[in-house]
């Protein structure tokens, strides 16, 4: 844990915060409620903070318990390889990102709320497979890797597929717009990776 203080301080700050508060909202039903993304309120200029706050709260255990592994598998690797503020500005402004398609969608809703760092996370994801394309990846307790980047797509497809058809309850816009804005973000702050993404491919730009 001291390496990735060293190393990743940025998302050992998130990850601590975002246990710490999940934990404390379990037990502490105004600040859940205070903190869930409601896109009914934010939509006429309310609770704008909750954009943020939402990312730090979850819905039960098994919730907090999914998004903090996958953080813990991508998020320190990435920062080690953005730099700190990078990895910073990827991880929040593609939370905010994330969310705004739901605001869109569920302005009308006044019964929608939503919450988790999914959308963040998913960010972080995608920013670790243009850095690393060919790194298997697989489904937890399923012991089958395939590279990162069909994964990826993969994926892109399930979110598409879900936020259209499934009844699960799971807000799969923001993992989808999550992923975009991971990729567009990871873009903007280190230009190089393009070329990194296509020299795994035996792709000289």
């Amino acid at each position: 844990m001291i390496e990735y203080i060293e190393t990743a301080p940025v998302a050992c700050m998130i990850f601590l915060i975002t246990i710490v508060t999940s934990l404390y909202a379990f037990s502490n039903e105004t600040v859940y409620r205070k903190f869930t993304l409601h896109p009914y309120s934010i939509s006429r200029g309310q609770y704008l903070y909750t954009l943020i706050t939402s990312g730090l709260i979850h819905k039960d255990w098994g919730h907090l318990f999914f998004n903090m592994l996958s953080f813990y598998f991508f998020a320190f690797t990435l920062e080690r390889t953005v730099g700190h503020w990078q990895f910073g500005l990827i991880y929040l402004v593609s939370l905010v990102l994330s969310d705004l398609p739901t605001v869109a969608k569920h302005r009308h809703n006044q019964w929608y709320y939503s919450l988790g760092a999914s959308g963040a996370i998913s960010a972080v994801v995608f920013a670790f497979i243009l850095f690393y394309p060919k790194a298997g990846m697989g489904l937890l307790l399923i012991p089958i890797y395939i590279p990162a980047y069909i994964f990826g797509f993969l994926y892109l497809i399930y979110c598409t597929y879900s936020s259209r058809y499934a009844q699960d309850g799971i807000n799969h816009d923001a993992h989808f717009y999550g992923a975009l804005s991971g990729i567009i973000l990871t873009i903007m702050v280190f230009p190089q990776v393009i070329k990194i993404f296509f020299n795994a491919f035996g792709i000289i730009i």
